[in-house]
């Protein structure tokens, strides 16, 4: 089995949280970010700052001589910054199209399954100094919250185009081919594989860390190692998506032979009956991913040092 994406989607249970800050209502008052329907939401690009952060804890413990650049300013050194080749980047000084890369890594934001009870924390600051001079000021603030949310959120690997940079080659302005440069050995490109599914099961770098434990560890999570590019399976937890639904996803992921592991810690698991716990169902995925072949554009010209 080649192994051409990954789509992981997740549940992950949130309470008194404020995973993602909105725009400021009423001066001070820090309202949560919701949709129109009354369920709150984490922005995609924080979804994406929080999978990096997860990323950059698990590659420390073993860098094989990358890093993860600072989300402000990532390089486009795709060979040793992990954020740059996963994440993409811009590079507006190069003022040609070889200073853009496509995120071969991209995030959904994730949504609360149900509409949110919001509430409001007072928060305030009293002058200890009653000297009129004193330059610390009174103060009362609000900042809003979520009850309890089971939040959906999905993540997906384009697996073929890690470690690769795209080149269009053309004469007389017409594109005439397209090569493929790789950048890093195929033992690298597994271990960023590897990386970014460990990461989906690891995110904790949320708005408000430094006070708030938030944490968006799945409770129930779907894995599926793709024979082709889709990002169907994202859908499967959705609020809106049937059991049939769900049914005919799983048809179909298995009539292009993918691999597809279920985990939910909401019920005993059973390994006989397939019965996966979230644990289980990550160790499995990451088995299956060592075992199975990793797609390559097959045009690669290598651009590693001899």
């Amino acid at each position: 089995m080649t192994i051409k994406s990954i789509t992981v989607t997740l549940i992950a249970p949130m309470s008194d949280h404020a995973a993602n800050r909105g725009e400021k209502l009423l001066g001070n008052a820090s309202s949560i970010k919701r949709r129109p329907d009354g369920r709150v939401y984490i922005s995609g690009q924080m979804q994406r700052h929080a999978l990096f952060s997860a990323v950059e804890r698990l590659n420390d413990d073993d860098p094989n001589g990358t890093y993860v650049a600072n989300g402000d300013g990532p390089s486009t050194k795709i060979e040793i910054d992990l954020r740059s080749d996963l994440g993409g980047y811009l590079d507006t000084n190069k003022g040609e199209y070889s200073g853009r890369r496509t995120a071969p890594l991209t995030a959904t934001p994730a949504v609360a399954i149900t509409r949110s009870d919001i509430g409001r924390d007072l928060l305030v600051r009293l002058k200890q100094n009653a000297d009129a001079e004193s330059e610390q000021k009174q103060a009362l603030a609000t900042n809003e919250f979520s009850q309890r949310d089971d939040m959906v959120m999905s993540f997906h690997l384009d697996i073929g185009a890690v470690g690769v940079r795209k080149r269009y080659s053309y004469e007389k302005e017409q594109h005439i081919e397209t090569q493929y440069d790789n950048f890093i050995k195929d033992d690298e490109h597994r271990r960023r594989v590897k990386l970014f599914l460990e990461a989906t099961r690891s995110i904790t770098d949320y708005a408000n860390q430094a006070r708030q434990a938030t944490s968006g560890e799945p409770q129930k999570v779907l894995i599926v190692l793709d024979t082709k590019m889709s990002r169907k399976a994202a859908r499967y937890f959705a609020p809106e998506t049937s059991p049939e639904v769900q049914a005919n996803i799983r048809a179909e992921l298995t009539a292009r032979e993918a691999q597809y592991f279920l985990g939910d810690d909401t019920q005993k698991p059973d390994e006989a009956k397939g019965h996966y716990s979230v644990d289980m169902a990550y160790e499995k995925a990451t088995d299956a991913l060592m075992a199975g072949t990793l797609y390559r554009p097959a045009s690669m010209i290598s651009k590693m040092p001899a």
